[in-house]
């Protein structure tokens, strides 16, 4: 829907549009500035600015720049990560990045492109694996259990996007995850004995790395603040970025992108850490669990 809306020239907020209007936004109130300011610096009319601020319209780099030094943001990471967005919600909006060859994540497209331009996730995991950690047998087994697909070579092509994400877990400049995983989650069969068995094995690479750190929620926590439901936290390099919460329902995907929403999360999910075994105690839980295997 959004793209054939672009592609007739109406304007179309994305989400990555949204974040970076949001930014710019930030920052040109912070210095007290007023968009006819920031209209006047570009060379451009007031509703284009209101039109970038909330997401509307894809952003050249020179207007970027230009916006940084007129409030007066000179670090370079700062304005290199906002270049970043950019071009990614350019390649999203123009069908250009890896994830939009994979019509099959259908929902989730938004969310890898995000999570392709992020530099933290927070997940909280009720019922399965974090989709980071999954194994292609462990992945293909919930595609085929969730019946969304009747086709075996959109269940591949899914599963080979979902491994594709995994990409970002290493490298020069790796996401930083930070995952609480309900101990059901670890106890359901997904796939059989054998696929948990090596799923837990994944999960126990994975903790190694710097990057990564796995909490269990225990069944002896009883109730606790995270009940409701799954969420991801997705966070970005600026110090005064808001964070953006992601919530994949079986029949929507639901963004919240205000910072009283982000805030309430982020408590949510650190009373969940608090309530959650210590890594060490939760790597032992997880070689528990594979010894009943």
């Amino acid at each position: 829907m959004a793209d054939a809306r672009a592609g007739r020239g109406i304007p179309v907020s994305t989400v990555l549009g949204r974040r970076l209007g949001g930014e710019l936004l930030r920052m040109r109130e912070s210095c007290g500035m007023r968009q006819p300011q920031a209209a006047e610096a570009l060379t451009a009319s007031v509703p284009k600015v209101a039109k970038m601020e909330r997401g509307l319209v894809p952003m050249r780099d020179p207007d970027i720049r230009a916006l940084c030094h007129l409030y007066g943001v000179e670090d370079r990471k700062v304005v290199d990560r906002l270049l970043g967005l950019a071009k990614a919600d350019r390649e999203r909006r123009k069908a250009k990045g890896w994830w939009n060859q994979y019509p099959e994540l259908r929902a989730q497209v938004e969310y890898v492109a995000l999570e392709d331009v992020a530099v933290r996730v927070r997940t909280h995991q009720v019922t399965v694996v974090p989709g980071l950690f999954q194994t292609p047998d462990y992945a293909r087994a919930l595609a085929v259990g969730s019946g969304a697909w009747d086709d075996p070579d959109e269940i591949e092509r899914f599963v080979e996007a979902r491994i594709a994400r995994q990409d970002r877990l290493t490298g020069d400049d790796p996401i930083q995850v930070w995952a609480v995983i309900s101990e059901g989650a670890l106890r359901q069969e997904v796939g059989g004995r054998v696929v948990l068995r090596r799923q837990l094995e994944q999960l126990l690479k994975l903790a190694v790395l710097p990057n990564i750190k796995i909490q269990v929620l225990p069944f002896m926590a009883g109730a606790h603040a995270g009940m409701n439901g799954a969420f991801n936290i997705v966070s970005f390099a600026e110090q005064a970025a808001i964070d953006v919460v992601y919530l994949d329902t079986p029949s929507s995907s639901l963004w919240l992108e205000s910072e009283q929403d982000a805030a309430h999360h982020v408590a949510i999910f650190d009373r969940v850490a608090r309530n959650s075994l210590a890594q060490a105690v939760s790597l032992s839980l997880i070689r528990r669990v594979m010894e009943e295997l």
